[in-house]
């Protein structure tokens, strides 16, 4: 008998402690670090007071899982008002550049907990079917969010499409703005390469970009190549100062993204007035992808979609050449404009 009460025993304790480790493992996976177990301060903002009382960043890391399913349509009104849940318009806007990095930048400020993102591009300004639809339109096409967190949507055309600045400035005059830039003549060849890449799908055939990229009557730069203006961005961004000061910008490294992406995101983090809470560990080098995937707990990593980092075709290095002296004056003017001095050739 008595040794039948000790079995009991040790099994019931065996029991106890599994489901104490379960529960350990489990607040472990979805704090996600140990840093993020430290005290937390409320978001402060430069976006205005708020009404509601301040919600602590770990609490909002502990809802992501929530915030997952509302995305998905799995939610009703209840639930929503419940959660205190609400679709808020942006309080920035990464606006470009196109193939500067604009998703990889997107997707790794997702990994602070009081950002959330539009998952999709919403063409809501530079589009004017989609303008005509109305600002309460754009507002539903944003995800749920908690009222103390920062919406934050992306679309490369707004950088270059002349009706987006001051389309912007009525909605919200007061906006953060987010630009990140590559080196104009990579960026370019980026931008082809994505264009190519879509003809070979269909079975077409295209230019070769060095065709495209120089004209063939003058031998000079072809700046109608749109490839060409886009990665002029001194011209971009002379058109959206007229309507915002340089203070609401802030450049991003796109090429320093990829080879080093957590200073850059840390200076985007004291831009938009959010306490540091992107880390290394949220950063790790996929061999395999060749650059940074994100890590946003023990249990859930991402890497960008294999459709990131094609291989660029070989150009001409003297058409190159052309293009980078092309560029170098506008460079020259972006830096003085921006306060931001990029390594580029």
């Amino acid at each position: 008998m008595l040794f039948k009460q000790q079995a009991w025993l040790r099994q019931k304790l065996l029991v106890l402690g599994s489901l104490a480790v379960g529960s350990l493992l489990y607040l472990v996976a979805r704090v996600g670090s140990l840093d993020r177990l430290q005290p937390i301060c409320p978001i402060e903002g430069r976006f205005g007071a708020r009404s509601q009382p301040e919600f602590p960043l770990r609490a909002l890391q502990f809802k992501r899982g929530l915030l997952h399913e509302f995305r998905k349509g799995n939610a009703s009104k209840d639930q929503v008002r419940l959660h205190d849940l609400v679709q808020q318009l942006p309080k920035a806007i990464i606006i470009g550049v196109r193939k500067g990095g604009t998703r990889a930048l997107l997707e790794m400020l997702n990994l602070h907990p009081a950002v959330v993102k539009a998952s999709q591009e919403i063409h809501f300004f530079d589009n004017d079917e989609n303008y005509a639809k109305g600002i309460e339109w754009y507002r539903k096409k944003m995800p749920f969010s908690y009222p103390q967190q920062i919406t934050i949507e992306k679309s490369p055309a707004y950088f270059i499409t002349e009706e987006v600045p001051e389309r912007i400035y009525k909605m919200n005059s007061s906006i953060k703005l987010l630009i990140i830039v590559r080196e104009p003549t990579t960026r370019a060849i980026s931008d082809y390469t994505q264009v190519l890449e879509g003809k070979e799908r269909k079975n077409k055939t295209y230019y070769k970009f060095e065709k495209l990229a120089i004209d063939p009557n003058t031998c000079e730069v072809n700046t109608k190549y749109k490839a060409v203006r886009t990665s002029i961005y001194t011209k971009h961004l002379e058109r959206w100062l007229k309507y915002f000061p340089i203070e609401q910008f802030h450049i991003v490294d796109g090429d320093r993204l990829i080879t080093e992406p957590l200073p850059e995101l840390q200076l985007v983090e004291k831009f938009l007035n959010l306490p540091p809470r992107i880390s290394q560990y949220n950063l790790y080098f996929n061999a395999t992808r060749g650059f940074y995937c994100l890590r946003f707990n023990i249990i859930f990593n991402k890497c960008l979609a294999g459709s990131k980092g094609r291989i660029h075709p070989e150009v001409d290095p003297s058409v190159i050449t052309k293009l980078r002296k092309f560029f170098h004056p506008f460079n020259q003017k972006f830096y003085q404009i921006t306060g931001r001095t990029l390594n580029w050739p």
